[in-house]
């Protein structure tokens, strides 16, 4: 049995696990933020509109627009793979395709979604640092009219990348040029966005808006959002069809004020940017707690909220047990074997410190 009142909450739910737990395997595994569950309380009295129609979606729209400029339309969808599959689709028929990094998110983690869902093919580029460059993108885009190669439409970028690294504005307005001088449109898979203009210390528009970026999945999840994310429509040519790819994708929620106050308590104020920075400094914190530790590497500038190192893999077992993580790259050889480490925005010093201290003891025994 449970009471629901105006002032008090009962339940008969159980608490089912332990909140002193702490991890380092996503910024995912994080809870919601306290801001943005009283935002959900405060959307919750009374009714609303259902499908988008309702008060909070509708001033959400002013939120973005001013992060973003007048143009962007914003698109709440429940997750980041649907932001990125709806967001791709209505940029590509069916025979065309988008140029990504090998290492992008919509190749590697998206269970075949943008192929199965979308529709459209990827064409992936090696990348040493995860950033695609001018020059790297034209391994790819060409074959335009060649009836028997999909046609290369679209090319997606993440900031922060897969592998921790930023991409500065003039890296992706290069980009950005290059690929619209060669008839492409331009996504931006911004699940960590907050996180690469925190690092940056720029507005969110420097890195989309200004840079040239056509089409946003802007990610709140990772952030501090119970769920969703959002797809953001910075060039309307870009797109066609998105409300109804949105609904046909099974995406347009029923209750989406619940979605929509979320991102306008994370972006109205400054809440996006306190919780970014408190993700990357304590990213920063572990690098250097761990770097100078025998047997342990780190090969990747930290410049976001993770950190990937390169230690024995019998240590890496033995620390899983006490703080879970993924491994990134097992074919490092040699017994060695690459981590990655994802901080979050409750991330706090002393569980960095706590398991810098459990990683010595591992690498001692």
């Amino acid at each position: 049995m449970s009471v629901v009142g105006r002032d008090f909450v009962t339940t008969d739910a159980v608490r089912r696990h332990d909140p002193a737990i702490r991890t380092f395997a996503s910024d995912n595994y994080a809870g919601v933020h306290p801001e943005i569950l009283e935002a959900i309380a405060l959307a919750n009295e009374g009714h609303q509109v259902s499908y988008g129609d309702d008060v909070y979606t509708e001033a959400l729209q002013g939120v973005f627009r001013r992060h973003f400029g007048e143009q962007a339309e914003a698109f709440p969808v429940f997750n980041g793979t649907a932001a990125n599959v709806v967001s791709l689709r209505s940029m590509c028929a069916h025979w065309e395709a988008v140029i990504c990094p090998e290492t992008a998110h919509v190749n590697n983690d998206e269970g075949g979604a943008p192929e199965v869902v979308g529709g459209f093919k990827l064409l992936t580029v090696p990348t040493p640092d995860g950033k695609l460059t001018p020059d790297l993108l034209d391994r790819q885009a060409w074959g335009f009219g060649d009836v028997h190669r999909s046609q290369p439409r679209a090319v997606t970028i993440s900031n922060a990348t897969e592998v921790g690294t930023v991409y500065t504005p003039d890296e992706i307005r290069a980009l950005c040029d290059h690929a619209h001088e060669l008839g492409l449109v331009v996504h931006l898979d911004g699940s960590r966005l907050t996180n690469a203009a925190a690092a940056l210390d720029v507005p969110l528009r420097a890195l989309t808006t200004d840079a040239g970026v056509d089409v946003l999945s802007f990610g709140g999840t990772k952030i501090g959002l119970m769920l969703g994310e959002a797809v953001v429509v910075l060039n309307p040519s870009a797109t066609r069809g998105l409300p109804y790819l949105r609904k046909t994708g099974m995406q347009l929620a029923s209750k989406m004020r619940f979605v929509s106050v979320q991102f306008e308590a994370l972006l109205a104020g400054d809440l996006w940017l306190r919780n970014a920075r408190q993700a990357n400094a304590m990213a920063r914190r572990l690098a250097a707690a761990v770097r100078d530790l025998p047997g342990v590497t780190v090969p990747r500038p930290v410049e976001a909220n993770g950190v990937f190192a390169i230690l024995p893999a019998d240590v890496a077992d033995r620390l899983r047990k006490r703080f879970r993580f993924y491994n990134w790259d097992e074919q490092v050889g040699g017994g060695m074997i690459e981590v990655r480490w994802m901080c979050a925005f409750d991330t706090t010093e002393a569980d960095v410190d706590a398991f810098a201290a459990a990683l010595a003891e591992e690498l001692r025994a």
